[in-house]
């Protein structure tokens, strides 16, 4: 047995409508489970390959409020969450997570709302919508990163600089080291570059083990940075 607060997630497909979405998405409606073997998980893949919605319905599943947050953040702008969390049995560890935190990009702005409503004079704002898209984000990362949590991310680059995003490796991984669980959905070849991380891709109709090299987001990007010239050529001449 691993040491990770979450140690996999199954999926009783039972409790899924016969006529539900998510029996179109191919990487997902072949899934049964997932093991988490590393304290850094990363959910890789082309959009539409279903890792934002399993990472979605993850997080619902252990308590996290939908649009993100902490587990005590409880609030709805616009209910899209699919049904998927209902079907999810999360399997977990001897370990309790300490802290946690769900950070979805497409909804920052209103957490950052929310999270303004819910100050005090004992709990002051962070005034989040007072800072750049890209510092808020780091700031807000920074602020929840601590010893033994469970953090879900889904794209946490999408405001980062390249140098934030060093930033923002180096805070996991050592926050990892320290006994938290990360489970990330990333296009950043940065980010997927952490050593000894666990990645899976949802290329290719399935969830499957995937190297760092592999994963299209490291070829896509070393193919442009070496071969840009001609690449452009070729992609702007058609």
């Amino acid at each position: 047995m691993n040491q990770q607060f979450i140690q996999s997630l199954s999926i009783d497909w039972n409790k899924i409508e016969d006529d539900s979405y998510l029996r179109e998405i191919e990487a997902i409606n072949k899934l049964k489970e997932v093991v988490f073997e590393k304290p850094i998980t990363f959910f890789v893949g082309e959009n539409g390959s279903g890792k934002s919605t399993l990472l979605e319905a993850l997080a619902v599943s252990y308590g996290f409020n939908p649009e993100g947050g902490t587990k005590n953040y409880s609030f709805s702008t616009f209910d899209s969450h699919s049904e998927l969390y209902n079907a999810i049995r999360i399997s977990k560890g001897f370990r309790k997570a300490k802290w946690g935190y769900f950070l979805r990009a497409e909804s920052f702005y209103n957490v950052a709302t929310k999270e303004l409503e819910y100050s005090d004079w004992a709990h002051p704002s962070e005034k989040y919508h007072e800072k750049s898209h890209g510092e808020s984000f780091l700031a807000l990362t920074q602020n929840h990163l601590r010893p033994n949590g469970l953090y879900l991310f889904d794209e946490p680059e999408a405001a980062l600089s390249p140098q934030r995003q060093l930033t923002l490796l180096m805070e996991i991984y050592s926050c990892a080291k320290e006994g938290s669980q990360f489970i990330i959905v990333t296009h950043s070849p940065i980010l997927l570059g952490i050593p000894d991380a666990q990645i899976l891709s949802f290329d290719d109709g399935i969830v499957h083990k995937c190297e760092y090299e592999d994963t299209q987001s490291y070829k896509v990007t070393e193919m442009f940075i070496n071969n840009r010239k001609i690449l452009l050529e070729r992609l702007l001449s058609e």
